[in-house]
């Protein structure tokens, strides 16, 4: 329950004017439903005559000498029954009886129905902030998570995980603040009436407490293990929607069904185990609490049947209604003792974003910069992954304002994690990154990300219209700027020949342009950000000769006296390069412009002619 109470004190502390008024509701639901209980008594005693006692009514001064409150209480409520009863008759008493009990039902049931309104904007603002932690928190990782994990997985724990941490948590959070107050209040009133009996009885609970908490010993831990099966199903399904198409060109429709069904099969395995377990809960409370009735039953009726009984029989009927209205109670307990452990395997699994660590972090006292005036100097960069092994060596490179610098080289050699490192999607390992003699490290991430401008291989559009992804990442873009953007990008023309023209949708990840399209839409986001540093990351590579020379001219036009990193496999796209890093297995093994590298007839010729054989 420790853990349980650490995720109230997180997420529940900026509704406690909710969890504030539960408690007074509830209370007031406890009290009227005792009072409304304790009619029962006069109702037996008087009118069917199981109490011929010939009672008065006693001042409430003369407590002291009277045998306390109890006694007096008891004796009065006789008194003003007998007097209705005098007055109206036993048909119109049982009738005034009835109105009164109804209406302390009615007052009772509303303050119930209160107590669980007032929870709903609990229950559903932690679901929502639980919600949009985790997509901040997302938002705020750096890029190398991602690389670890299952974009599946981290799906399934914001969907199924939260889900769960509703369903086990949030709505045992109700169960936890009523039932409390239902059983305070309950067993004051059975010691009211015989703390004797109530004694007894208190022998008896915790065999019964003891039983219930060994069905939701092991209820954690399996349900840890369904929630991860169904990540794993999850993380399947993204990964088929993903690569639909090699699925159906190598004819593997047979082997992905198998898998998932194998999957699916794991988690019905899982889930078997965790709500059977759960399922107990109900069956094994019942009968705990009518086995408590039976022994309650057989030691009061014994007393009552002694010679000098605490209690009377109707004060008995009374006192077993209450007993068994506690169990009530008791059970919902009991299941929010099984509920929780489910919640907290998946608070678990959030978590595990929640608590990631975040190793880009912002300087104490970032330097706020607006424009890039001399250079970018890379000095004396290494860098390596989590698991040690070294991507670049010792990479010292200079990159003037308004130069175009080229990297090429074979796959794997770091050219695209040497870009990344520019803005900061990984810090160096070794070494430093200054812009204008400034660590990037000392830079307001804003402020540096803010001047750099990305074109990458695969154009990353989103499922909204032309106009808002051109205009993505810029605050305030008119349809003018949008437009002229575009027409340099050599866009305009095709967004045009659209029915919607820049309202048209695009669908997911832009799959209803064609990929020079696509590729023209990102340089016409780029051209809009206006920024003054630009990364090219083998922009045209996977297209074809007319969408190339399309977005090429784009590219011309963007790149024009800014300052550009291009990653290129076509050495024709970078022959005008400023400068051309040869990297190989991490390091720059040779440098210069194209012409300059031929004659060195080293790595990079050895590119050159295999493209132009």
């Amino acid at each position: 329950m420790k853990e349980f109470w650490q995720v109230l004190k997180r997420f529940a502390f900026p509704y406690k004017k909710y969890l504030g008024w539960a408690v007074v509701l509830n209370l007031f639901s406890a009290v009227f439903n005792i009072f409304s209980f304790t009619l029962i008594i006069p109702i037996l005693n008087i009118l069917f005559g199981a109490d011929t006692t010939v009672y008065e009514f006693i001042p409430w001064e003369n407590m002291e000498d009277m045998g306390g409150f109890k006694d007096i209480a008891i004796n009065n409520l006789y008194w003003y029954a007998i007097q209705i009863m005098n007055k109206f008759g036993g048909s119109s008493t049982l009738l005034i009886l009835g109105g009164f009990l109804g209406i302390m039902t009615f007052i009772k049931t509303a303050c119930y129905f209160g107590s669980s309104a007032v929870m709903v904007p609990l229950r559903t603002g932690i679901v929502k902030d639980i919600r949009t932690q985790v997509y901040n928190k997302v938002l705020a990782l750096p890029m190398g998570f991602f690389s670890q994990e299952r974009k599946g997985d981290i799906i399934a724990r914001m969907s199924g995980d939260v889900a769960e941490i509703e369903y086990s948590i949030t709505s045992s959070l109700d169960m936890l603040i009523k039932n409390p107050i239902l059983i305070i209040c309950y067993f004051a009133t059975l010691v009211f009436l015989s703390w004797e009996l109530t004694l007894f009885t208190l022998f008896v609970v915790p065999a019964m407490v003891w039983g219930m908490s060994l069905i939701s010993k092991r209820l954690k831990s399996q349900s840890l293990e369904a929630q991860e099966k169904w990540s794993d199903m999850m993380s399947q399904l993204e990964e088929t929607l993903g690569g639909l198409r090699i699925i159906k060109a190598f004819i593997a429709e047979d082997k992905m069904k198998d898998r998932f069904e194998g999957i699916c099969e794991d988690f019905r395995t899982s889930s078997n185990r965790v709500i059977i377990r759960q399922a107990s809960a109900h069956p094994v409370s019942e009968f705990l609490g009518t086995v408590m009735i039976m022994i309650v039953l057989w030691f009061g009726g014994t007393l009552i049947l002694s010679d000098k009984s605490p209690i009377d029989a109707p004060t008995f009927i009374l006192y077993l209604v209450m007993l068994y209205s506690i169990l009530n109670p008791l059970k919902e307990f009991a299941r929010a003792g099984y509920n929780i452990p489910k919640g907290l395997a998946s608070i678990e699994r959030v978590d595990k974003i929640m608590k990631a660590e975040n190793n880009i972090k912002e300087a104490a006292c970032p330097e706020h910069i607006s424009h890039f005036e001399d250079s970018i100097r890379f000095c004396g960069v290494c860098f390596s992954y989590d698991n040690g092994k070294e991507v670049l060596t010792d990479i010292n490179l200079t990159v003037k304002k308004g130069t175009t610098v080229a990297l090429v080289g074979q796959s794997g050699s770091g050219k695209s994690t040497l870009v990344d490192l520019l803005p900061r999607y990984h810090d160096v390992s070794k070494g430093s990154i200054s812009i204008d003699g400034t660590d990037i490290r000392n830079i307001g991430i804003r402020d540096l990300r803010q001047l750099i401008g990305n074109v990458n291989q695969e154009a990353i559009l989103f499922n909204d219209t032309i106009f808002n992804n051109i205009a993505f990442g810029v605050e305030g873009a008119d349809m003018e700027q949008v437009v002229a953007a575009a027409k340099i990008a050599n866009a305009h023309d095709f967004i045009m020949e659209k029915k919607d023209g820049y309202f048209t949708r695009i669908g997911d990840r832009g799959n209803m342009l064609s990929g020079g399209q696509r590729q023209r839409i990102s340089i016409a986001r780029a051209i809009l950000k206006n920024p003054e540093i630009l990364i090219l990351d083998e922009a045209t590579s996977a297209l074809d000769t007319e969408s190339e020379k399309l977005v090429q001219e784009a590219l011309d036009r963007l790149t024009d006296s800014r300052t550009t990193i291009a990653i290129a496999h076509r050495l024709s796209t970078i022959k005008n390069a400023d400068e051309i890093c040869v990297l190989h297995e991490g390091k720059i093994v040779e440098r210069g412009r194209h012409s300059e590298l031929l004659a060195i007839d080293g790595y990079y010729k050895k590119l050159n002619d295999m493209q132009a054989l």
